[in-house]
């Protein structure tokens, strides 16, 4: 069995030993990454290997998949102009989620905890309590009130115990760390536990693989928790860093205008959030993050790249929604965003990669404003 690598906090240094409960640097409280720099392998290798993002296996910090659902290897299609989608909603629980969620089941099985914890708007709570139930694993997931009825019925389908806080996003969150501080609990946290990101870089080595070594000029990503643009700027330095790519893509961050705090800190000019500005109801809830625990992170990420942030009102996302209905793609709101901040030309000549990352089966179409 892979040895497991340790953690460390980057902002303060704090280092977490391998095969810790530990859900977050004992000092800060922040999240924690990995120490673990692995090297890709060359494309031509790649031929032949598992239909799933375990493919990559030189780049994952487990190895010998358990619980594996055949997730990742999901397809690019052009939608027009030099931009493309990858379909991330073709997983197995219909959102990009379970890249990150089989990482955090396969090292749950490894660590052997009395009891896992996950809090979600959804989408994550969702893979998180289908990957414990492949993995026969006791999983509680605690959901902000007002998440949608099919995303509940799904969660509990799988077996998995729900808890409904009555508040926002930041409340849920609060009480399920609260939980998780139980020293025999896992916290299965998409955004706090590394083993997620390094889920959903996949989603970028699958891209760099399908596009026959290299990259667009721009990945769009959304921007809530930021697991998934994370996720990308890890692939990305690991390719680049290996010398398999000669550019790196700019990355383009998407938020909702109704809840953006992290565009707030990038007009700012800052290095993490700034002044709390209260935030409103959006239909794309899955980005819907007030205070992102990466920010900082997030932040550093999209500027290195020589990216930026744009923000998308309720309107747009609906448009976009539909949009991409009409074109065979049936995906919910969140999902929607990133196309509705590109799809009148923002990007110009460039050419680009919008993930599609949850379907429109879980929550519906957005309804219309009155």
């Amino acid at each position: 069995m892979t040895p497991l690598p340790d953690s460390f906090c980057p902002s303060d240094g704090t280092r977490v030993p391998s095969g810790s409960l530990a859900w977050c640097c004992p000092l800060c409280r922040g999240p924690l990454d990995l120490d673990f720099s692995p090297t890709p392998a060359p494309l031509k290798s790649l031929t032949g290997r598992a239909n799933s993002l375990w493919r990559y296996a030189e780049v994952l910090p487990l190895a010998t998949p358990s619980v594996s659902l055949g997730e990742g290897r999901t397809p690019l299609v052009a939608l027009k102009d030099g931009i493309s989608a990858k379909l991330d909603y073709l997983t197995p629980t219909l959102s990009f989620k379970d890249r990150g969620a089989v990482m955090l089941a396969e090292l749950a099985l490894r660590l052997r905890p009395s009891r896992i914890i996950a809090d979600s708007s959804g989408n994550a709570g969702t893979a998180i309590a289908a990957y414990c139930a492949r993995a026969a694993l006791p999983c509680t997931v605690y959901v902000p009130f007002g998440t949608p009825s099919k995303k509940l019925e799904q969660i509990r389908a799988h077996g998995a115990r729900v808890e409904v806080v009555r508040g926002g996003r930041e409340a849920t969150a609060s009480v399920a760390r609260e939980a998780a501080d139980d020293p025999d609990a896992f916290y299965a946290s998409h955004a706090f536990n590394p083993y997620f990101l390094h889920g959903t870089k996949t989603y970028v080595h699958e891209l760099w693989e399908d596009l026959g070594g290299r990259l667009p000029q721009v990945l769009v990503v959304p921007a809530g928790n930021g697991t998934l643009l994370l996720g990308a700027a890890l692939a990305v330095a690991e390719l680049y860093g290996a010398g398999l790519l000669d550019r790196r893509p700019a990355l383009y961050a998407v938020q909702a205008e109704a809840v953006a705090p992290l565009a707030a800190a990038w007009r700012a000019g800052a290095d993490d959030l700034v002044e709390e500005t209260p935030a409103r109801d959006t239909v794309a809830e899955g980005i819907a993050i007030p205070r992102p625990p990466r920010a900082r992170q997030i932040l550093r990420a999209v500027r290195d790249s020589g990216g930026t942030f744009a923000t998308v009102t309720e309107d747009q996302i609906r448009h976009a929604q539909l949009d991409l209905a009409s074109r065979g793609l049936y995906v919910e709101a969140t999902a929607a965003a990133c196309w509705a901040a590109v799809r009148d030309g923002a990007l110009g000549e460039r050419t680009a990669v919008v993930p599609l990352c949850g379907a429109g089966l879980k929550s519906g179409l957005a309804a219309a404003t009155p």
